[in-house]
């Protein structure tokens, strides 16, 4: 078959890439006027960009894209979009939660597939350290990002949107930032 782990591995990141893209798209167009000043318009060009970079990553180490994968993850997160959110054909507040939550969860693991890529780039001379570094940053500031958003729309939904008010457990409200 000639299918190397590390390109099982990308290709996997690669199809939750095409998806998150979608996601991110539908975001921001769906929330980027409660979001404001383009947040999640920026948010959904950078996971467009990251995905392409992953995709030259992917051509520099010679590891063919697999569309059927790809274009699999596409249709399930098209489906994603039949969930139940209490309401039958519109969407809801806790579509905005669960949406971020989501958009939060794909980004830590594309976070992830940096981070696995950097490591490997000690021992492999066509991985451009420079660049990943630069991923791996993005990749901390568009979590944080999403987790003040996320926080807003728990705190809207769920707390009333009394201002200054606390979702319901304190602990793990700040993303990690370290790597």
């Amino acid at each position: 078959m000639g299918r190397t782990l590390l390109g099982i591995y990308l290709n996997d990141h690669l199809a939750g890439a095409m998806a998150g893209v979608e996601l991110a798209r539908r975001l921001a167009r769906a929330e980027g006027e409660w979001a404001g000043n383009g947040k999640l318009e920026r948010l959904a060009d950078e996971v467009t960009a990251d995905r392409d970079a992953l995709m030259e990553i992917m051509a520099a180490l010679d590891e063919p894209v697999r569309w059927l994968g790809i274009w699999a993850a596409w249709g399930v997160e098209k489906l994603g979009r039949l969930k139940l959110n209490g309401r039958v054909v519109s969407r809801s507040p806790l579509s905005r939660v669960v949406e971020l939550e989501a958009m939060r969860v794909a980004v830590e693991g594309k976070l992830a597939a940096w981070r696995c890529l950097r490591v490997r780039a000690a021992d492999d001379r066509r991985l451009d350290t420079g660049r990943l570094d630069e991923l791996i940053a993005g990749g901390r500031s568009q979590v944080a990002r999403l987790e003040r958003l996320r926080l807003r729309a728990v705190t809207e939904l769920f707390a009333g949107g009394t201002p200054g008010a606390q979702p319901e457990s304190g602990r793990d409200q700040q993303p990690a930032t370290k790597s």
